[in-house]
């Protein structure tokens, strides 16, 4: 993978998602010289990172021989005030601003920004830290094909990558994608104790749950078949798995009328923490 920059990659923040990023840029050939990382207090896989590659890692940046070509903000949502004001003084007139940051919208990085700065608003998942997540991003009006392409080649260290014509649609992958991990692994739970009340010993209905979920869903990514096909490859009419997905799918209260719930609720709230 190529990355085409002007000046340096500048990551403030280096947490879950911003170490599963960085891991992912050096695996695909970013050089490290090409990298800065603002981060007061580096550990664990960052840390181990830096003294295998040798990237810079500072508390904060004071002064940078060229614009950065891209800074992606990957900082924790209520300690963005306090550090973006400072680091949009860096970006330069061909700088992309990145922002990983739920809830913060693409007007809240503009109004610290010159007039005319390219800012993408991008919404990944916890799978990014197995390289197997998925991430949602939209840009303002600024972004030129060129940066849209760096986000890209950035993002997909992570995952796959959507992009969206509607920064209001954010709400919706957030929903989706950005909480769906815990819903799957609510899933794994709740499986295993469904498993119990038949009547299994709790690690072996565990262990089975989490087999199950996990095998599944590496069929569907593997597979170029549609989920409902492979549902019903599974379902012999009048047999174990027909008497399950009667109660999962029944009408009224079925699985659909509860993730549909769910993921409006989560997008409601979404939009009211970027509020």
């Amino acid at each position: 993978m190529s990355f085409r920059l002007d000046g340096p990659v500048v990551l403030a923040g280096a947490g879950k998602m911003g170490a599963a990023l960085l891991s992912g840029w050096i695996a695909r050939g970013l050089q490290p010289r090409d990298v800065i990382v603002q981060e007061p207090n580096i550990a664990g896989d960052v840390a181990e990172l830096q003294r295998t590659h040798g990237f810079s890692v500072v508390s904060s940046i004071e002064a940078l021989s060229s614009p950065p070509s891209v800074i992606v903000v990957a900082v924790k949502p209520q300690a963005m005030d306090a550090v973006f004001p400072e680091l949009a003084k860096h970006a330069g007139p061909h700088t992309v601003v990145m922002s990983i940051a739920a809830g913060k919208s693409i007007a809240s990085f503009e109004r610290h920004l010159s007039p005319g700065i390219a800012v993408v608003r991008a919404m990944p998942n916890t799978p990014a830290a197995i390289g197997r997540g998925i991430t949602g991003a939209v840009g303002n009006a600024h972004v030129t094909e060129t940066q849209k392409d760096l986000c890209s080649s950035l993002l997909k260290a992570a995952g796959d990558v959507v992009w969206l014509n509607d920064e209001a649609l954010i709400d919706a992958v957030t929903a989706v994608s950005g909480s769906g991990p815990a819903y799957v692994f609510l899933l794994a739970e709740t499986l295993a104790r469904a498993g119990e009340a038949a009547g299994l010993d709790a690690k072996t209905s565990m262990q089975l749950a989490r087999a199950t979920v996990s095998g599944a869903g590496e069929l569907l990514h593997r597979s170029e078949t549609d989920p409902a096909t492979l549902r019903q490859n599974v379902t012999s009419p009048g047999g174990t798995t027909a008497a399950a997905l009667s109660v999962l799918m029944r009408e009224k209260g079925g699985l659909q009328d509860l993730l549909t719930e769910a993921v409006l609720a989560a997008k409601k709230r979404g939009r009211e923490l970027g509020s």
